[in-house]
């Protein structure tokens, strides 16, 4: 059988996107079927092949990326990249790889003073976990539940909302929302490393993921080696996240209530507050068994019926409704203000161009909010725009009053301002949207 095989029949459906020169026909049968104890033994010959390795690259090209702490850039990479492959695995083979330090940066976080850290590996330790994404993705894959969205090949976070919402639809609206404090600095590495063992007993794949988990962390001149954690923006740390939460996905779907959740946020949907209570009781004594914590003050449990409600995923649900979350709004808004501050020195249709691919953006993540949102924005939007259109013929403040008459709605349609309640109106046509 030819090792470029590729699946045909169901397959097609399941394991499209599995890389078809590690993953041949052969090998998904035997992941179809099961192999002997569901143990897979050798696999690192196959990250160990330089096939492997120029398709990993080229994943690595395509996301982009910055250098990190060795400056190396993809360019810079590509112009030798034969040779850099080369060399890479031979070092591969005898054992000899080591990754360099993480450079962590700090990125905002949305809404907040506070800033979230970012981990930037090495453009050679990108192609290695990659190359070990590749061949080891499918076998957990199978074992993944359904009711796991996040970081998942064909699945995303408008499949988790979707399920939340027909669970809402069914009655289970008594809702744990849940939060995991600092879950992916607080990952207990030797439970992870048994739970990667548990289908994957390699011993060169098992070292190579632990040399991944003990990489220093370079912020600065200063550098650590955590100890606890995966590190955050490793190209293998979202599939060891979802390794180390399955079993609580598989433990809440026995108890008959229903769980939806994209990596570390999640909530679980329940008939009545006792059933509610009961799932809370059932995760903290899970959490604190794999030396996890909820966050006390995010951690709650609420009627989706009545006022409150919850957020998950840039939405909030409430009293039957969804809108989008007040994170979300703000963080809106700010990317508005960039390109509509009334000081700017553009054209109103420059100004527009800049603004429109946010707005449609926008509209095609939260166009199953209640439309009165939708109203309520494009007004708020066309406000900044009068609001420069006013400072620039000599008066002052926001636009308000009169102006509505000298730039009316018409006239910024006319300047192509792409509009939420028109871009909803035409998605009723199509799709009921509520």
């Amino acid at each position: 059988m030819p090792q470029t095989a590729i699946p045909s029949g169901d397959f097609n459906d399941r394991w499209s996107w599995t890389e078809p020169t590690i993953w041949t026909e052969r090998m998904l049968t035997a992941l179809e079927q099961g192999v002997k104890r569901g143990i897979w033994y050798s696999m690192m010959d196959k990250v160990c092949r330089l096939t492997t390795l120029e398709r990993a690259f080229a994943r690595v090209k395509s996301r982009k990326g910055s250098a990190g702490i060795d400056r190396q850039t993809l360019e810079m990479y590509e112009r030798h990249l034969d040779s850099n492959l080369n060399r890479l695995l031979r070092q591969l083979q005898d054992g000899s790889y080591r990754p360099k330090a993480v450079k962590r940066t700090w990125i905002d976080k949305s809404g907040k003073r506070e800033k979230r850290p970012l981990g930037i590996p090495t453009v050679v330790d990108r192609i290695v976990q990659t190359a070990l994404l590749m061949v080891i993705e499918p076998i957990y894959e199978k074992e993944f539940s359904d009711v796991s969205f996040g970081f998942r090949p064909g699945r995303g976070c408008k499949d988790a909302l979707r399920k939340v919402q027909q669970y809402l639809n069914e009655g289970y609206t008594w809702v744990l929302d849940a939060d995991l404090k600092g879950y992916f600095d607080s990952i207990d590495q030797e439970i992870l490393l048994s739970e990667v063992q548990r289908k994957v007993v390699d011993g060169k794949i098992l070292r190579l993921i632990g040399l991944f988990l003990s990489q220093e962390v370079m912020d600065g001149i200063n550098g650590w080696i955590p100890e606890r954690g995966t590190p955050q923006g490793a190209v293998i740390s979202p599939l060891l996240a979802n390794i180390f939460l399955n079993p609580l996905d598989h433990l809440i779907e026995t108890t008959g209530f229903r769980i939806v959740r994209y990596a570390d946020d999640f909530v679980i949907l329940c008939k009545n507050e006792s059933e509610a209570q009961q799932a809370l009781g059932i995760v903290e004594e899970w959490v604190t068994s794999v030396n996890l914590t909820l966050h006390p003050e995010k951690t709650c449990i609420v009627n989706a019926l009545e006022c409150g409600g919850f957020d998950f995923l840039g939405y909030h649900f409430e009293q039957g409704y969804r809108f989008p979350s007040k994170k979300s709004l703000d963080k809106f808004r700010d990317n508005i203000r960039i390109n509509t501050k009334r000081a700017n020195g553009h054209s109103l249709p420059h100004i527009i161009k800049l603004i429109n691919p946010v707005l449609r953006g926008w509209f095609e993540y939260f166009k199953h909010s209640y439309h009165t949102i939708f109203k309520m924005l494009d007004g708020w939007i066309r406000m900044r725009l009068r609001s420069i259109l006013r400072k620039r013929s000599g008066r002052r403040g926001r636009g308000r009053g009169l102006d509505h008459f000298r730039w009316r709605n018409s006239y910024f349609a006319e300047h192509g301002l792409f509009s939420l309640v028109a871009a909803r109106q035409a998605a009723c046509q199509s799709v009921y949207i509520r």
